[in-house]
């Protein structure tokens, strides 16, 4: 993968960017990750074919933290998102949003009419803050994502909430890049939502024109999947949540193939 910098806002943004010529795809990671999230389906096949595009979020990866505090929400990093795409030449891309990456696709969503469409996971979308505790399973690893300062110990715990119970994969990765991601946009993150800073979700995926696709890894251990399917959503891709065996949270970690797969299916089915 190429890792560049681009100008979004004034701001520079780190990303990384496939050698696949075909149509873009823009990769958004979750809370406290990275772009290089990605690369196990990035340095495939699937970004062999695709121009894929993942960028690292302000105070995340290799992106230098944020001006203000108040950038650090869901509302701040879709206009960062929305930016991107039209720097990158990449406003009709689909969308692919891991966790929090997903929910600030459905932000800005809006933003990016052009978007060929739109796929989330481990990101249930919500309209408001009292429907969190029903679209979230109970696991205290979670808590880590808000809290400032994370030791070596509680950012394994939370990298092992995005796999399935008893997983053999390397927490390594996922735990550096906890521990790296500036503390403040964790801290910001959970103030912003607390504030109810953040769009009506259920509102945005119901007038969505694009088709959504939402995946769930099978050992999924913070997503709950009966909230999931209990949603009604016009465009949802195929009627359903397709469901993603052998996976948890991180499915393009622990079935790089099987969500390449879907993704490929997705895209062909787009026309």
């Amino acid at each position: 993968m190429d890792e560049q910098k681009i100008s979004v806002g004034g701001r520079p943004i780190a990303f990384a960017a496939s050698q696949g010529g075909g149509p873009p795809v823009i990769f958004v990671h979750g809370n406290s990750s990275s772009a290089r999230t990605w690369s196990p389906v990035m340095s495939g096949p699937f970004g062999r074919r695709f121009r894929c595009l993942a960028l690292d979020l302000p105070g995340h990866g290799e992106s230098a933290p944020a001006s203000e505090s108040a950038d650090y929400s869901i509302p701040g990093y879709a206009a960062v998102l929305a930016g991107f795409a039209q720097a990158t030449g990449a406003a009709n891309a689909v969308i692919v949003g891991w966790s929090l990456g997903g929910h600030i696709a459905l932000e800005a969503a809006p933003a990016l009419p052009q978007a060929a469409g739109y796929v989330i996971f481990g990101a249930p979308p919500v309209a408001s803050a009292d429907q969190m505790g029903a679209a979230f399973l109970p696991n205290p690893a979670m808590n880590v994502g808000f809290t400032p300062e994370v030791d070596q110990e509680q950012a394994r715990a939370f990298a092992a909430s995005f796999t399935t119970p008893g997983s053999t994969l390397s927490l390594d990765e996922f735990t550096a890049d906890i521990l790296r991601t500036d503390g403040t946009a964790r801290a910001g993150l959970i103030a912003s939502i607390g504030a109810g800073r953040f769009a009506d979700e259920i509102a945005i995926v119901t007038a969505l024109q694009q088709p959504l696709a939402i995946l769930q890894g099978e050992g999924e251990q913070l997503v709950s999947l009966d909230y999931l399917r209990q949603l009604s959503i016009p465009t949802l891709w195929r009627g359903a949540v397709q469901v993603i065996p052998g996976a948890g949270h991180a499915p393009q970690q622990e079935a790089p193939e099987a969500f390449s797969a879907l993704l490929e299916q997705f895209i062909a089915d787009l026309g």
